[in-house]
């Protein structure tokens, strides 16, 4: 083999990698910890703060390897949809850089070494490791069916909770379901947001979304959310026998949300709803700061 052949062969190596890279969003893992603030809010409170290393352990890294399997196949779904809106139009499957055969095979090594972390835990959270897969392959297809893709999104990113809870307990409660239909209104808002950023183009192609379906009252629907979602959590803290700096820390969470809403409702832009977007991360930290301490103090 020629010099100039194997630089050349390095060269394609290097495109794919960066390629699968954007594919599941390596450098944008904003997502990863909207799906692993819910997971870890049941985790701490099931493990009363101490949860064992080996679950934090599976528990993040499953969530990071599905949260990227879960972006491989969204991006499958949406190939012939994401060359025409202005945000997803540099996707690899939306400008040839990958195949969807190869992106088929990193969503099946992303599912497969997660399913290998789940197989470490119990057998009630191995069987409903399926249920959330079900949910994350089904989800990017909504979209075209309803318009309310983003709460069948909380209940795929939602549903880490529940699985975080029966490794911990070896059961499923009240408490778990609480933080699900919790995540469910959180999603809505976030992922409300999100689509902000794409709906003249999501009108044009024929997407539905729930920043469609609001319409004018979106702003009044991402304050329902975000209040029905802390309506949720109170009573969740509440059964869990959980004090003021919990409680002080979900007022500070929805301070943030509300005042997300308002910022984004005096500047509806493009880049003011990414940082809408940003900032339900930056919350949903503060929330998983509240459980920690207060299950410490």
């Amino acid at each position: 083999m020629s010099m100039g052949t194997g630089m050349g062969s390095n060269a394609l190596v290097i495109r794919k990698l960066t390629a699968v890279s954007d594919l599941v969003r390596l450098p944008k893992q904003y997502g990863t910890l909207l799906v692993l603030w819910p997971t870890l809010w049941s985790l701490f409170i099931a493990s009363d703060g101490s949860p064992t290393v080996r679950n934090l352990f599976i528990f993040i890294a499953g969530t990071f390897l599905m949260r990227s399997a879960g972006c491989a196949i969204n991006d499958v779904a949406d190939r012939n949809f994401d060359p025409y809106v202005e945000r997803t139009r540099s996707r690899p499957l939306a400008n040839g850089r990958l195949n969807v055969k190869e992106a088929l095979l990193v969503f099946a090594a992303l599912v497969s070494l997660s399913f290998i972390a789940v197989l470490f835990l119990n057998r009630l959270t191995i069987a409903l490791s399926f249920i959330g897969l079900l949910l994350a392959v089904v989800y990017p297809f909504v979209k075209r069916v309803s318009h309310w893709p983003q709460a069948f999104l909380g209940m795929a990113f939602g549903w880490g909770a529940v699985m975080s809870w029966s490794a911990a307990t070896g059961t499923i409660g009240w408490v778990p379901l609480l933080i699900f239909v919790a995540n469910v209104c959180y999603s809505i808002a976030y992922d409300t947001i999100y689509a902000l950023m794409d709906r003249e183009d999501d009108l044009k192609i024929g997407v539905k979304s729930t920043a469609i379906y609001f319409g004018d009252s979106v702003y009044a629907a991402l304050n329902a959310a975000y209040l029905l979602m802390t309506v949720l959590l109170a009573a969740t803290g509440y059964l869990s026998g959980l004090g003021p700096v919990y409680f002080g820390g979900l007022a500070s969470g929805l301070m943030i949300f509300l005042w997300i809403v308002s910022v984004l409702k005096r500047t509806p832009t493009r880049a003011m709803a990414f940082k809408g977007f940003i900032g339900n991360v930056v919350a949903g930290g503060v929330i998983l700061a509240a459980i920690v301490i207060d299950m410490r103090l």
